[in-house]
């Protein structure tokens, strides 16, 4: 029996609920309308018109990526009204904006204004070799920051002057290859990592059960940071008539803690001066006063001419971890979509895939290698060039291609496999978490036992078993794809990282090289005449990437995802060790 008790407050809760439904939905519509508004107004902006005695300014800040999605309205905004740049510059815009600014005579020069740029060896070698290129116009570079991370004034050192802060710091004080290892605090919490590898140098996951390097480890580690370094010095020693002998001594005395006028004495910059003269100075290089500055945004924005031909050679951009799903990096579905569109048009005549990727999932890493085996076998030339890295998964996913380049500082190599399972059985002691559950056969709950129990000897077996078949199937792919034997692919494998001037020595790549030189290759091996350049995947719409700044996903919700991802499947990856270059 259901007794009823009339309660008079009750329409008025329920009449409020719905007038609070009502308003937020209203409030929904409303706040659509002004951003759909604000983004109809933001990217209805015309083409940037080039005008006369024009200098191109290259704001080194924000982070370096392959491509940029379309400009997010908030982003732009917020750069606007705090006088900043925006958080993501694509090396693609810049790459195509400097080959530009070489052949137009509105362009006078190029400006490097500040030196804190978020960017990898591969990517700040490939915008310092564009400078280069750029200076061959005989028109002039200049550079001004207040201060200077180490990759940053590795680029800005290609400039013809450097003008820097009287009170700033550069930093020259030589690489450093950082890692954390978790094994104790893991066993403070309670959590065991159980490790299932194949590769003595696959040490992705030392960290889970070392406390310190490994001697493979520290092998490859000081070969990859010594050959980068090599790199900058010699770089920065030819742009600045400086030997490579005194730019180590000279880090020895660790430059970003020296006063500023060492830097001068040690010819690092040009002349000590406040930014407030750069005007002054500028005009002198300009030849007039009556200059104007365009940032890369603005540059990116003028109209470019558009070659009307049939044939297609697609770019193809592959950048971030390799994964099964989510919505960054290198997501399984997403890059299937977009391979199966190339494959549907026949226009498309050869392809560029630009991998900059240190690997991740190998069930994604094998489709991804399939779709692009697919288009090799309808005829299409496909011909990679790696960006930062190109390692384990990212390797894997390049092994099939008819012509691979690296740049000589690209990591890639780390042919290897590996799975992690997480232990919390001692960690589900401390908290008084119990956990039962019925089976119908004998490892039918093996994915959860193994995480809140441990897996047992033969369940551990069966793992590693897995683990190794994964292993056997990446060599045989990098055999087939590079004409090796899957004994020498395997001498060289073993989770190894290699530099892109390595790996050009071992058969890895077939050349050094940049994206440009990979699209000369596609055109070649197309047998092309005219052709245009199309990019993939096309680039993101600006109110999805706004809504993102809305996720309210806390951290905690994050981690118990993370968890039943775990618990889910298993978790076999190709992924390179993670080290934080500096």
């Amino acid at each position: 029996m259901a007794i009823f008790v009339k309660n008079s407050e009750q329409p008025r809760k329920q009449m409020g609920c719905l007038g609070k439904t009502i308003i937020g939905i209203g409030v929904y519509f409303l706040f659509c309308g002004i951003m759909g508004w604000m983004m109809g107004d933001m990217m209805s902006t015309p083409a940037t018109v080039l005008e006369e005695n024009t200098i191109y300014r290259i704001d080194l800040s924000g982070t370096l990526v392959e491509q940029v999605s379309e400009e997010n309205p908030f982003d732009a905004l917020f750069a606007e009204m705090y006088g900043q740049s925006t958080t993501t510059v694509g090396l693609s815009d810049l790459l195509s904006n400097i080959a530009l600014a070489k052949d137009n005579d509105k362009i006078l020069g190029i400006y490097l204004k500040g030196g804190s740029l978020s960017a990898g060896p591969a990517s700040a070698k490939a915008l310092r070799d564009a400078l280069l290129d750029f200076k061959q116009s005989g028109k002039f570079v200049i550079a001004y920051a207040d201060s200077y991370s180490q990759t940053n004034y590795y680029i800005a050192s290609v400039a013809d002057k450097i003008f820097f802060n009287p009170v700033g710091a550069l930093a020259w004080d030589g690489l450093t290859a950082q890692k954390e290892y978790y094994t104790r605090l893991f066993e403070k919490i309670g959590i065991e990592m159980q490790i299932l590898k194949v590769g003595t140098f696959k040490s992705a996951v030392e960290p889970y059960f070392r406390t310190s390097m490994s001697d493979a480890d520290r092998k490859q580690t000081e070969q990859y940071l010594g050959g980068i370094w090599s790199e900058m010095k010699s770089a920065v020693g030819q742009s600045r008539q400086i030997t490579a002998e005194q730019l180590h001594a000279y880090a020895d005395e660790c430059m970003s803690l020296q006063p500023q006028e060492k830097y001068l004495t040690y010819n690092f910059v040009d002349s000590l001066v406040y930014i407030q003269e750069m005007d002054s100075i500028l005009r002198t290089y300009a030849g007039t006063k009556d200059y104007k500055q365009l940032s890369t945004s603005k540059m990116t924005n003028v109209e470019r001419t558009k070659i009307e031909a049939k044939d297609k050679v697609a770019v193809l951009y592959a950048e971030g971890a390799i994964s099964d799903e989510g919505t960054d990096g290198i997501v399984e579905g997403k890059i299937l979509k977009t391979i199966k569109k190339i494959y549907k048009d026949d226009d498309v005549k050869a392809v560029v895939f630009r991998v900059n990727s240190p690997g991740g999932s190998a069930d994604a890493s094998e489709q991804i290698w399939h779709a692009m085996k697919m288009l090799q076998d309808k005829g299409v030339p496909v011909v990679v060039s790696m960006g930062d890295y190109a390692a384990s998964g990212g390797y894997y996913i390049s092994c099939n291609a008819d012509y691979i380049y690296a740049e000589p500082t690209t990591l890639t190599g780390s042919i290897g496999i590996f799975g992690t399972v997480p232990n919390i059985n001692k960690l589900r002691e401390k908290v008084g978490l119990d956990i039962d559950g019925v089976s119908t056969n004998k490892h039918s709950a093996l994915n959860v036992n193994a995480i809140y129990r441990g897996m047992n000897p033969q369940e551990t077996a069966l793992m590693q078993n897995m683990v190794e078949r994964g292993y056997d199937l990446f060599t045989r792919r990098c055999a087939d794809g590079r004409g090796m034997s899957q004994d020498e692919i395997k001498q060289i494998g073993e989770g190894r990282v290699w530099l892109g001037k390595d790996a050009l020595e071992i058969g890895l790549v077939d050349s050094l090289g940049n994206i440009n030189d990979a699209i000369a290759k596609a055109v070649e091996l197309a047998e092309l005449g005219d052709y245009q350049l199309v990019s993939y995947p096309e680039k993101k719409d600006p109110f999805e990437e706004m809504l993102k700044m809305f996720d309210t996903t806390t951290p905690e919700e994050r981690l118990i995802m993370q968890v039943r991802e775990f618990a889910s499947k298993p978790r076999i990856m190709a992924l390179m060790p993670e080290v934080k270059i500096q």
